[in-house]
This record gives C-alpha cells, structure tokens and sequence, in this order.
C-alpha cells in the first residue's frame, strides 16, 4: 500500500470550517455509515489494518481530526467539547445523516461531548484508549505533558525521533516505512506541541464530562486495551460504569489495539454494527 490510497480509496481534502480536512470514503452504498477519526500520535492509516474488515458491512469515511494527521488545525478546537462541535458540523455538512462513530484516543473525549450535547447525532459511539477518568488516570509521557506548566519543553521537540519510537510497535519504520513516514511527517515544525494542547485540556475538560455520562442515551461500545502504557484501563472501566447503555470490550494489546489486535478490534466493531449496538440501547 501507498500513501496515497487506503485500500484503494484515493486521499482527498475537503474545506470544513474552513480547514482542509484530510479524508478516505469508501462512497456511499446501503447500510450504515461509520465516521472514523484519526487516534494521535497517529493519522487515519492507524485504521488501515481493520479497513477490509469492516468495508462490506458500512460506508466509511476516515478522518485526520483538525490539527491532527494531515489536517489543518487551529488553536482554539484543541478541547475534546469543541472538537465535538466540529464533529457535528462536519456530520452534518457532509451528508452523513446519523453514522455510527469510531473515536478512539483523543477522539474518545469529542465523540462522548458529541453524543451528550447533540443526542440523536450519531447511531452510536465506539471509543477507548483516551484519558476518560477524572481525577485523572494517566501514566508515562502522557501524564508528563499534562502535568508540565506549560509547552515550553516541547520546543524543540524531535518528532522524528519521538513520534517515531511511539509509533514503532503500531507501524514499525522497516515494515512499513510509509505508515510511518505518515504518522511522524504529520507532527513535525511545531505541529506536535500545537496538537498537546487538546490533552492538556483533560484537566478542565473530564470533570464537565464526568457529570454529562449518566446522560447520554447513545449506545457506547467502550475498548479497553489491557496493556496501555499511557491510558490505563481503568479508564475504559470509568466509562463503562456511569454510561447508561455501554458494553465493554478488552483486548491483549498495548496502547494501539486497532493495530495491535486488528482482528480481534475490527470483529468486535463489525457485530456492534451489526446489530449489538441496538441490543445495547434497548436495555436502558
């Protein structure tokens, strides 16, 4: 495979709020839609591995969330409750009726203030492996960024070195050197230290969530990765705990389980849209 395509699905930018948002669609057809948003450190290649999985059972559309990946981004949608908002606005102006949305990591914050401030929005939710709890349950570099007083140590931050040792056991540089190039090319000149701004938000941010949870109707499918380095399960658990109509999946991965556990990952997103999802809500 290239860069250049998913699965023979050509990249493609499209204006949203008046950022190019980069994109792979599989095109419409019957059945359901699945929006899929790009987990950081990572782009929307960080799905190419469940792609051919889940392709005969939905639409999808991929997405490098602004400021994430390839897209452009700006200061002021680095919170998981504005991103939230820019994903009902790009759900809304594309045509995509209600999908059903894949938001793991950084996306699990926006797909949940999504389905809390604009019920209907979406058919249901799939999220995990993304700073849920508060307090907060965060570990290793992680728990670093949020805890520095400011940005400043990330300066003159080495992307290539950095985000290539994280992406490493997800998409190694000898086996696929061009899912790698992708991933460290994407947060290079600053790019990286702009995009922390979203995580540093958790502080602010996952208390507001916390007391929206018990809330929201959306049927959640919630993955746990049994052996995150930096998001720990118990956040996954947390989730599950206070969302009224959720179920929880665990996986033997680490912190990248749609590429650590593709199989196993794509399988349980095939059958939730299949039809457990429905199940989910019905037994509220």
């Amino acid at each position: 495979m290239t860069t250049t395509a998913l699965a023979g699905h050509a990249l493609q930018t499209r204006s949203v709020d008046g950022l190019a948002i980069r994109f792979v669609d599989t095109g419409e057809q019957s059945g359901p839609t699945l929006l899929m948003t790009s987990p950081w450190p990572e782009s929307l290649f960080a799905f190419r591995r469940i792609w051919d999985q889940l392709a005969p059972v939905a639409r999808l559309v991929a997405v490098d969330l602004p400021g994430f990946g390839h897209s452009e981004g700006r200061t002021e949608l680095f919170t998981p409750s504005a991103m939230a908002q820019f994903l009902h606005e790009l759900i809304g102006g594309w045509g995509l009726e209600t999908p059903h949305l894949l938001a793991p990591d950084v996306g699990t914050g926006a797909a949940l203030f999504l389905a809390g401030r604009h019920p209907g929005s979406v058919a249901s939710v799939i999220v995990g492996s993304g700073g849920a709890a508060y307090p907060l349950e965060v570990s290793g570099a992680l728990a670093d960024m949020i805890a520095a007083p400011d940005t400043d140590f990330l300066k003159d931050f080495d992307s290539r070195t950095s985000v290539g040792a994280a992406v490493e056991p997800a998409a190694p540089r000898t086996g696929e050197p061009e899912v790698w190039e992708d991933y460290v090319s994407a947060y290079e000149d600053g790019r990286f230290a702009e995009s922390a701004r979203y995580v540093r938000a958790y502080p602010v941010e996952l208390p507001v969530l916390g007391e929206l949870l018990p809330f929201i109707t959306t049927p959640v499918q919630v993955m746990n990765a049994e052996h995150d380095e930096l998001v720990p399960p118990s956040n996954g658990t947390y989730l599950h705990e206070r969302l009224p109509n959720s179920r929880l999946a665990s996986f033997d991965s680490g912190h990248f389980p749609w590429e650590q556990s593709a199989a196993d990952y794509g399988a349980v997103i095939a059958d939730w849209i299949a039809g457990e999802y429905a199940r989910v809500g019905s037994m509220a």
